[in-house]
């Protein structure tokens, strides 16, 4: 993640993010947990997801929105929290 180092990013367990096919999914960094409701798109042979999320930051409620592109086994994309900081992001697919 661009905003926050890898120390705060696997704080709790190895950061992740996973989607399922129909667009649903959770993510984990650092101390923030959340679900997704996304929208996954083919463009130009690669997947693209546009989502919004729910969660929480130790125990205080949270929301934002973020997109996500697949390309191959690696995953680019920017997550946003509402009313707070937004980070780009790199994943690989297991």
């Amino acid at each position: 993640m661009d905003e926050w180092d890898e120390e705060y990013i696997d704080m709790e367990e190895t950061a992740y993010l996973k989607i399922n096919k129909d667009g649903t999914g959770q993510f984990q960094f650092g101390l923030v947990t959340g679900e997704i409701d996304g929208r996954i798109e083919i463009r130009k042979e690669n997947e693209r997801i546009e989502f919004s999320w729910s969660g929480f930051d130790e125990n205080d409620a949270m929301s934002g929105r973020g997109w996500a592109e697949v390309n191959k086994k690696e995953m680019n994309g920017w997550i946003y929290i509402h009313l707070g900081d937004d980070s780009g992001f790199k994943a690989l697919k297991k």
